[in-house]
C-alpha cells in the first residue's frame, strides 16, 4: 500500500499540534488551505537521503525513524515535524532518510507553501527554533561520542 494524500486539513486540529498551538482562527486556517494530510504505511519511504528537499512533514498520528550516516537513529512522533532543514538552507540536500516505523499520518507543506506561511506567520518560525536548537545539539553530542 503507497502513500495517499486524504482529505482537507482540519484547522482545529492543527492547533492540537505543538507547532501550531499558537494560531489563530485565521492563521489556523492559512496554514490549513497550504498544508495536504498524508497517510503512510508502516514500511513507506518519506525522506530519501540526499535528494533535494521539496517540502516538510508535521506527523499527526504514528511513529517516523530518523536515519542517517554514521549510525544516527531518532524517532519521532505526534506533534513532531521533519525535512524542514532543506526548505530553510537554500541549495541543500536531505541529511537523513526517514521512514514511516508505524502508519504515520502527517501534514505535507511544500516549499513555497512553507516559505509564505514564514512571511505571514512568524510564530510558527518562533515555535520551530528550540525543537532546531536541541536538534542540534543533539547532533552534535552524537558526533563527540566515541
Amino acid at each position: 500500500m503507497n502513500s495517499a494524500v486524504t482529505a482537507a486539513v482540519d484547522p482545529e486540529r492543527l492547533r492540537g499540534l505543538p507547532l501550531f498551538a499558537g494560531l489563530d482562527d485565521e492563521a489556523a486556517g492559512h496554514v490549513a488551505s497550504l498544508a495536504a494530510e498524508v497517510e503512510c504505511p508502516a514500511g513507506t519511504l518519506l525522506v530519501q537521503e540526499d535528494d533535494a528537499g521539496s517540502g516538510m512533514y508535521v506527523v499527526e498520528e504514528g511513529t517516523v525513524v530518523v536515519e542517517a550516516r554514521g549510525g544516527f537513529r531518532a524517532e519521532l512522533g505526534p506533534g513532531e515535524f521533519l525535512g524542514e532543514l532543506t526548505l530553510l538552507v537554500p541549495d541543500a540536500h536531505r541529511v537523513a532518510r526517514v521512514r514511516a516505523l508505524t502508519d504515520v499520518r502527517c501534514l505535507a507543506i511544500g516549499r513555497q507553501e512553507f516559505a509564505q506561511l514564514l512571511e505571514q506567520e512568524p510564530r510558527i518560525a518562533l515555535a520551530m527554533l528550540p525543537v532546531l536548537a536541541r536538534r542540534l545539539l543533539a547532533a552534535m553530542q552524537f558526533v563527540r561520542e566515541p
